[in-house]
């Protein structure tokens, strides 16, 4: 159990988040569930954002702070796609990828990092996918965002572990999730092909596992992660993949 910790998770109103707001929750933890559209339905506090602006993040970080009297977990889960070539890939969809995932993690951490020294057990904790250590065709702002998010972690784990703040990427293949399912429409137009052959063909290709990870599997590694388990991940990428970055 958690014994009155705090946590703070964007992204939360559906897919990864509401699941890892669910599962804090269940936990004993007390949870900021961040979200440009917040589903009150869903668990945890609702706090409505705009994450790629400066404001919205220490809004989101005071808060969470003011609310429940400390901050223990931030999980930075919050983003969206965009699928183009990178000659047509729009300059302002690139500046919104970015913003949302990697410079939304960065502030927070930033504005929530005295809090997590005070935990104890500070855990910062950034759903960067696969996508983090490969690459795929016509995603150039997502990957950015995601092989930056990684070197973030990497910086956050080094600075933090003085202050016993532990900090870990984790990185699932293709999860079943809205974002992912817009994806197939996406894609089938990038490729030219049909939806049904981009599940097969660009979807599972790459897992040797041949299905899509569950929001619930992504959320019971962040419930370990919490825990005391997590010092040893820090600044590590928690890879689960199916299998994709073994080729």
């Amino acid at each position: 159990m958690s014994d009155g910790r705090a946590a703070l998770v964007t992204g939360a109103a559906s897919g990864i988040g509401r699941a890892i707001a669910g599962r804090l929750v269940g936990d004993g933890f007390r949870v900021l569930a961040v979200d440009v559209d917040p589903d009150p339905t869903g668990p945890g506090d609702h706090w409505e954002a705009d994450l790629t602006t400066p404001e919205g993040n220490l809004a989101s970080v005071a808060e969470a702070r003011d609310r429940y009297g400390r901050l223990d977990v931030v999980v930075a889960n919050a983003g969206f796609q965009h699928v183009a070539p990178v000659q047509d890939f729009p300059p302002e969809r690139w500046q919104a990828l970015i913003a949302l995932m990697l410079t939304s993690p960065f502030l927070l951490a930033h504005h929530a990092w005295d809090a997590l020294s005070d935990s104890g057990q500070g855990r910062f904790i950034a759903i960067a996918s696969v996508h983090g250590l490969v690459a795929s065709p016509f995603k150039a702002g997502y990957i950015s965002a995601k092989h930056g998010l990684l070197g973030l972690v990497k910086v956050l784990a080094l600075e933090g572990a003085p202050h016993g703040i532990a900090a870990t990427a984790v990185c699932p293949g293709y999860v079943r999730t809205p974002l992912v399912e817009d994806q197939l429409d996406d894609q089938a137009r990038a490729h030219g092909i049909s939806r049904e052959r981009v599940l097969e063909e660009v979807i599972l290709e790459p897992h040797a596992v041949k299905r899509m990870v569950e929001p619930s599997e992504v959320a019971e590694m962040v419930a370990l992660l919490t825990g005391p388990m997590g010092d040893a991940f820090t600044g590590a990428p928690v890879v689960m993949d199916m299998g994709w970055s073994a080729r």
